[in-house]
């Protein structure tokens, strides 16, 4: 429930109070005596899925910018006519002008905006370079990004041009200073003694965010929904926020590792995932908040809004469209790398066991072949380590043998390497 409270401008008593009577609604109504050119003050209950349908029906009696309206959510409300109000008004959804008033708030000052972005960014980096996914996601709490994205499309559906501006900017600007804070951030640990010479391809936090593919797609698209309805709904915005950051904070630290280390190839791949979550998460907003009716405030602007939706949305889904091209490729490469490594596991030890090699051993095998050969068409790497006794005679073609068999098993140019180690066996 929502308590309303509006400060009538003189002469217009009469019309406030006629809006509220057509619509059923209880209210009171008491004398102004302060300053000003107010005559009355009026107060009144209603639903929170009624208040924009009040609001406009009042807008339309001429009541809107001369006057003072006050939208103030209750703890409890105890009346028999709850009932009829809520039964009256149906539905979920706040109304537009408490969407504005939250995406607003959400959207910080830029200097707390930054501020926190950039602390976020330095916990979040040092939990890549930890892989501590613990730490990562405790970064992500104070991550400021749901704000601006969430603004961003409100500001589209309801054609306020100032909020989709600044939305926008806070985003793209945001996750730029998000990439140069993790830039110079793991220079700076790069050339300290706090951090051991270390490859950050091999980091399992890292090498997540440098191998995107189209799940990263999905969990972009719903957090965006998640966040735009726990708006709407005033329900868990704070967890949201948390998801929203996941996706877009880490890989953004990870481009900026790339660019510390000088490993473009970390900076693309995480800039891919950052570009696409961010217009994945703002595509699944914008459409939402379309779908669940909200419209600017005045009528003629609503032709407008539908004009820049549609416009924005299709940027977006060409956008998307584009950089899919590259998860992809990914999604591909990494299938194939790892129906390498999957085959080359399954089928190596059992040649062994069956004696096809005789009496060899089968000792260990390492798979040297990622989505980079994949890209790139190198043959994938293969080395099988095998012991053997020292009077035994060892099969001539061990490797080619176990060439063609993964060959023919995985379809990819195979390279294999055996190593022959003298072993005992007691007995």
């Amino acid at each position: 429930m929502r308590l309303v409270q509006l400060l009538i401008p003189e002469g217009g008593r009469a019309e406030v109070l006629s809006v509220l009577d057509g619509e059923g609604i209880d209210y009171a109504v008491w004398e102004e005596t302060g300053r000003g050119s107010f005559e009355a003050v009026v107060s009144f209950p209603v639903p929170e899925t009624g208040v924009e349908t009040v609001l406009d029906a009042l807008y339309n009696a001429g009541i809107q910018e001369d006057a003072y309206t006050i939208v103030m959510p209750t703890e409890t409300v105890v009346s028999k006519h709850i009932e009829a109000l809520q039964a009256r008004y149906s539905g979920h959804r706040i109304s537009r002008d408490e969407l504005v008033a939250r995406a607003e708030d959400l959207a910080p000052a830029a200097s707390t905006f930054f501020i926190f972005l950039v602390v976020s960014t330095l916990i979040a980096t040092t939990g890549l370079l930890l892989d501590s996914a613990a730490t990562i996601i405790g970064a992500m709490v104070i991550a400021p990004l749901m704000g601006p994205a969430i603004s961003a499309s409100v500001g589209a559906v309801l054609a306020e041009r100032e909020m989709t501006s600044r939305g926008v900017s806070l985003q793209v600007t945001g996750l730029l200073a998000a990439i140069a804070t993790g830039a110079v951030f793991g220079f700076l640990l790069k050339e300290s003694v706090l951090l051991p010479p270390v490859d950050i391809r091999t980091i399992p936090q890292v090498a997540e965010r440098i191998s995107p593919n189209f799940l990263s797609l999905f969990l972009a698209l719903g957090s965006g929904i998640a966040g735009a309805v726990s708006i709407m709904r005033n329900a868990g915005s704070a967890l949201v926020g948390v998801a929203i950051a996941v996706a877009l904070i880490p890989p953004a630290a990870t481009a900026g590792l790339g660019l510390a280390w000088g490993y473009p190839g970390v900076t693309l791949a995480a800039g891919v995932l950052v570009l696409v979550n961010l217009l994945a998460i703002n595509l699944s907003a914008l459409i939402l908040f379309w779908v669940a009716g909200y419209r600017p405030a005045l009528g003629d602007r609503t032709t407008e809004a539908k004009a820049a939706v549609r416009a924005r949305v299709a940027v977006i889904v060409v956008g998307i469209a584009v950089l899919s091209l590259v998860l992809g490729g990914v999604t591909w490469a990494s299938f194939e790398a790892g129906n390498v490594s999957y085959r080359a596991d399954a089928e190596v030890p059992v040649m062994f066991d069956s004696g096809e090699f005789g009496d060899l051993q089968y000792e260990s095998m390492s798979v040297d072949y990622d989505m980079t050969d994949v890209l790139l068409g190198n043959p994938a790497q293969i080395t099988v380590v095998a012991a053997y006794e020292g009077d035994e005679t060892i099969p001539p073609d061990v490797a080619s043998r176990i060439d063609e068999r993964l060959t023919a098993e995985t379809g990819e140019n195979i390279v294999v390497d055996v190593i022959f180690a003298p072993g005992q066996r007691s007995g």
